[in-house]
């Protein structure tokens, strides 16, 4: 292959595409949450509503939670486990869910909560003509302006991560000035006082119980002795206007460039450390953070956030089939609805594409927390689902993008709440479960790193054990911290965090993990994620049952901790800790193909109560796992697909984004395209009754209601329609639907490091280059002809080691999959250095 090199030591930094391309916009102000627009920093979020006359941030802190650090741990559960296990080797499910909830469940998870309200009462009178606002990816930067009598006024708001302030910048060219008041106002219970130098404060002070039913007798509980404090500050930097505060407002008049700084901090230290209910900690950390602010410009602050956030997002550009003219020029919820008509408009896919890439990085960042079921961006006091953790997908959804997409960084917030999880999931294992030497979360858990099961113990009569009865979040909580290190070959964080970690889990699962009568090892209990099925009881009554043991995504969530395990202990040369792991994966009970062709979800062919329900759960050895790999096992993927049509192409935005990621590793570009199609489907956010999901005018994801998860994985899902790098090789353009059938991409990242820049015309390469971070070997595939293809060669790359064959089970014969058939594909190897690019040459017809 000719070869041409390059040590650059650029790691993927690309210019962003024309003006524009990167914009949300629009012609008028939001009037609901759903339509406003959103910033961050990983900490500070706000959604800016664009009002001329009065506008409105509402803002929140990752860290405002409701209540304590606590347990909620079952003493109960260690009893009964051997009753619910009985119940279910005996058949009777019914009687094991009972169990379950009578004696294992717990409390529900703390509440995120939001932080205030900042107003801004313009008092230039007059008609608002020629009014614009927009949210700018590029520069992660929001500006509205108008016109007031033919004056032009403009405003421009960041958050920036290296300042920690909210920064508010306005001004006209053609008024002598402008005047407006500032006032703070929250949704909890607040206080406003000024500093005697001009800045406004709010402080306030979160509840210690909020309630996660309406049928609790207890909703939103204060204490004067627990509960969180938060406090607010605004402050004007540049003083070419007067300001001052009066009552409970700043008022501040007569400048043409007004800069407002806003900070914002609460009494949280640690998961582990009650809050203090006094003031002291985010008084000293606003008075900090607005000093150093206020030493600086408003063009310096500008200046370093663009400097840090374009870091990050510039590092990849992604050019997607034909926009029209026409479409460009549509305000964004007007192109919206065209596309939901005509599903052609690709500069709208790549908008929603760095969409998801920006709210990860408003949403996550090193040092933080990471991002929740909302992301960052709630203004509910009792949100739903809590705006919390949702650690049966939704909470890996959020991280699915963060590797492929050359945002790395952004994963470390994950990666520190699952070592501190797995501190409480060992308390969790031994007093549940009587476990030594290991840690287990359950479905839900919150800034207090809960991860005992939920459901409200036994009182709650909507507590459910089809989502209580899931021990297995740890688990899956295990693979990204796999994937982080696949990505970035930081052998000293799979070492010092990751491993330590995995082992944990991989100890709890050989605790846990039950004898069947056929030698098999599964787990019992064990539930398909919010899904039920119907049984004949010894009566031959039909019966609703949950909980049952060895369900296909228990299985597939242990092979895929065992397998990273055993590599990882490979890598690290600890070769004691393989055999007896090794031992277990081999015995683990199999997948099975049903009678209808498809994978079965629980041990047996139950029948399903909602065939086509939202989750795809048993599926997951596929997409996010690797398991199943459709150019090897072709029985298994066989039975995937069949699970696919039946489950058909409905369901819930983060369900729609789950399956635009299953086509793409199936390999069918034109049915993730359908499903992409339905992501982005314009929902109307006055609509009472809703089914289904879609986007907002904002392109937040409409689960519905509103949940962050769909978003990032639409993004994940338009990554691996371009490239996959799960199958021991990177494999280009796997998914490639029919509409983009030329385009290119710049800075997609795949395990081993290697970054991808490429074009495509007629569904074929036209020009490619490998930015090799790492070093190492590279095998590439693709449908493209390789101008001098390199003979494969011996040398393999451990972060890109090939996961074992699985064992299927087949009217009761145990099948694999053999060999690879890349028939109709060209590869090539490349044994890289690290640091270098390598431009390929394409055989162009």
């Amino acid at each position: 292959m000719l070869l041409f090199l390059s040590i650059s030591l650029n790691l993927g930094v690309h210019a962003k595409s024309s003006e524009g391309e990167h914009t949300l916009w629009y012609n008028q102000p939001a009037e609901k949450w759903e339509e406003a627009l959103p910033l961050g920093n990983g900490r500070l979020g706000a959604m800016v509503f664009g009002n001329a006359k009065e506008e409105h941030f509402q803002l929140n802190e990752s860290s405002l939670w409701s209540g304590v650090p606590y347990d909620g741990n079952n003493q109960e559960a260690r009893v009964v486990l051997g009753g619910v296990r009985d119940a279910v080797n005996n058949g009777d499910y019914a009687l094991a869910g009972k169990l379950w909830k009578e004696h294992a469940q717990g409390p529900y998870s703390a509440r995120y909560l939001p932080l205030c309200d900042l107003y801004l009462t313009m008092e230039n009178k007059g008609k608002v003509t020629d009014f614009y606002r927009d949210l700018d990816l590029s520069s992660a930067i929001s500006t509205v302006s108008y016109k007031v009598n033919g004056k032009k006024y403009e405003r421009k708001t960041f958050i920036s991560y290296p300042a920690q302030l909210m920064v508010v910048h306005l001004n006209t060219t053609d008024a002598p000035g402008q005047s407006f008041q500032v006032d703070l106002r929250s949704k909890l219970k607040y206080q406003i006082s000024d500093d005697g130098h001009g800045t406004l404060i709010l402080r306030g002070r979160a509840p210690a119980y909020v309630a996660a039913r309406e049928s609790d007798g207890l909703q939103v509980v204060y204490d004067d002795q627990q509960g969180m404090s938060f406090e607010v500050r605004v402050r004007v930097l540049e003083r070419d206007a007067n300001a001052s505060v009066k009552g409970n407002v700043l008022k501040v008049s007569g400048g043409k460039n007004i800069t407002l700084l806003l900070s914002a901090a609460t009494s949280f230290q640690d998961p582990f450390t009650s809050p203090s209910i006094e003031y002291k900690i985010p008084m000293n950390k606003n008075v900090q953070v607005l000093d150093n602010g206020s030493k600086q410009s408003y063009e310096a602050l500008l200046n370093e956030h663009l400097k840090d956030y374009q870091s990050l997002y510039q590092r990849v550009d992604i050019q997607l089939g034909k926009t029209s003219e026409h479409m460009k020029k549509m305000p964004t919820v007007e192109r919206l609805k065209a596309f939901t008509d005509s599903g052609c408009d690709g500069g709208l896919v790549e908008l929603y594409f760095q969409y998801g890439r920006y709210l990860m990085i408003a949403s996550s960042r090193g040092g933080g927390l990471p991002s929740n079921l909302q992301g960052l961006w709630n203004d509910h006091i009792q949100p739903p689902w809590g705006s919390n953790y949702t650690t049966n997908i939704n909470t890996e959804m959020n991280y699915w993008p963060v590797e492929a997409t050359n945002l790395a960084e952004c994963f470390s917030p994950l990666s520190d709440f699952v070592h501190n999880l797995s501190i409480n999931g060992a308390k969790t294992a031994r007093v549940n479960y009587g476990l030594e030497d290991c840690w287990v979360v359950h479905h839900n858990s919150d800034i207090w790193c809960k991860t005992s099961p939920t459901g409200g113990y036994a009182a709650d009569p909507k507590g459910d054990p089809r989502w209580s009865c899931w021990p297995m979040a740890g688990v899956w909580l295990c693979q990204p911290l796999w994937e982080h290190y696949a990505f970035t070959g930081d052998d000293d964080y799979l070492r010092e965090k990751a491993f330590p970690i995995m082992e944990g889990a991989v100890n709890f699962v050989m605790q846990w993990l039950q004898n069947d009568s056929s030698a098999y090892l599964l787990t019992n209990p064990a539930t398909s994620p919010e899904n039920c099925f119907y049984y004949k009881d010894q009566n031959g009554q039909r019966v609703l049952g949950s909980v049952s043991k060895g369900t296909t995504m228990d299985m597939a969530l242990i092979r895929d901790l065992l397998t990273n395990y055993i590599q990882g202990a490979k890598i690290l040369g600890k070769s004691d800790k393989i055999a007896r792991v090794q031992e277990t994966l081999d015995k683990l009970f199999p997948y099975q193909v049903g009678s209808k062709g498809q994978l079965l979800e629980w041990y047996k062919e139950f029948e399903e109560q909602d065939p086509q329900h939202r989750h795809i759960s048993h599926l997951l050895g596929l997409f996010p796992g690797k398991q199943i790999l459709p150019r090897r096992d072709k029985v298994l993927t066989d039975a995937v697909r069949q699970s696919m049509a039946i489950r058909g192409d409905g369901g819930t935005g983060w369900s729609m984004a789950w399956k635009i990621n299953m086509w793409d590793r199936l390999e069918d570009g034109n049915h993730a395209y359908t499903m992409l199609r339905k992501a982005l489907n314009y929902v109307n956010v006055t609509d009472v009754v809703m089914k289904g999901g879609g986007v907002y005018p904002n392109l937040f994801d409409a689960h519905p209601p509103f949940q962050i998860d769909g978003n990032f994985g639409g993004t994940a899902g338009i990554a691996e329609m371009l490239v996959q790098s799960h199958s021991g090789y990177i494999h280009l353009l796997p998914a490639l639907p029919d509409v983009w059938s030329s385009g290119q991409v710049k800075g997609l990242k795949t395990r081993g490091g290697f970054l991808i820049d490429m074009k495509w015309k007629n569904k074929k390469i036209t020009s490619l280059q490998i930015t090799s971070t790492l070093g190492g070997t590279c095998r590439i595939v693709s449908n493209s002809s390789f101008s001098k293809p390199v003979e494969r060669n011996n040398s393999e790359n451990p972060l890109m080691y090939i996961c074992p064959s699985q064992p299927v089970k087949v009217n009761g014969a145990i099948v694999r999959g053999r060999n690879f058939d890349l028939s109709g594909l060209n590869e090539t190897v490349i044994v890289t250095r690290k640091g270098q690019k390598y431009n390929i040459e394409i055989n162009i017809k």
